[in-house]
C-alpha cells in the first residue's frame, strides 16, 4: 500500500512537471510561485483590514501573525527536519526545474501550509472573499509541483496541517468570546 501511494506520488509530479509543460504554464507557474504574486496581496490585505477593518479587523490581523508564526514554525522547523523527505528536485531523475532548490525538506509544504492556513482563517471571518484567498493558495501549491520543487502529497499534507491549525485557532478564538464577550464579534462572523 506505501509502495502504491509512493508511486501514485511521484505519477502525479511527473505528470504535472512534465506532461502539461508548455512555455505559457512556465511562465505563469513561475511568476505564481514566487512571493510576489502572493505575499504582496496578503500583506495588503492585513494592512487595510487592520487599519479600516475595525475591531474584527484587528482581531483578525493579531490571529493571523500568529496563526502564520504557528503554521510556518511547525512546518519548516518542526515537521519538515523530523520527517526528512527529500524534495523531487533533489532525488528524481528527469525533473524539471524551473527556480532554484532548496535542500531543505519537502514535506510537509510551508507554502501550503500557510496558505491553506491562511484563507481558512480569512473564510471564517470574512466569508464572501474566502474563493479568492483559497484559489490562491491552490495555485501557488500546485505551482510548486509545476516547477519541480514538491511532490503532491507535499501540498496535501500542507494544506491538511493548515486547516488543522486555522481550525484550533478559530475554536480558540470562540472560546475565548463566549467566555468574555468583550470582544463582540463571535456571533456577527457568520455571513460576512
Amino acid at each position: 500500500m506505501v509502495d502504491f501511494l509512493l508511486n501514485l506520488d511521484i505519477g502525479l509530479f511527473y505528470f504535472i512537471n512534465l506532461k502539461i509543460q508548455n512555455p505559457v504554464f512556465d511562465f505563469i507557474m513561475v511568476w505564481i510561485t514566487t512571493r510576489d504574486f502572493w505575499l504582496v496581496p496578503m500583506w495588503l490585505t492585513w494592512l487595510l483590514l487592520v487599519i479600516f477593518g475595525g475591531r474584527r479587523g484587528r482581531i483578525f490581523g493579531v490571529l493571523i501573525i500568529i496563526l502564520i508564526a504557528i503554521t510556518d514554525q511547525t512546518s519548516s522547523h518542526l515537521l519538515k527536519p523530523l520527517i526528512g523527505r527529500v524534495r523531487p528536485c533533489n532525488i528524481l531523475p528527469d525533473v524539471r526545474l524551473l527556480i532554484g532548490c532548496s535542500k531543505a525538506g519537502s514535506f510537509p509544504s510551508s507554502h501550503a501550509t500557510n496558505l491553506f492556513a491562511a484563507a481558512t482563517l480569512i473564510s471564517y471571518f470574512y466569508h464572501k472573499v474566502r474563493a479568492y484567498f483559497f484559489v490562491i493558495a491552490f495555485l501557488v501549491a500546485f505551482s510548486r509541483i509545476y516547477v519541480g520543487v514538491h511532490y503532491p502529497s507535499d501540498m496535501l499534507g500542507g494544506a491538511l496541517l493548515g486547516f488543522l491549525c486555522a481550525g484550533m485557532i478559530i475554536l480558540l478564538f470562540k472560546f475565548i468570546d463566549s467566555k468574555t464577550h468583550w470582544l463582540g464579534i463571535g456571533r456577527s462572523v457568520k455571513g460576512e
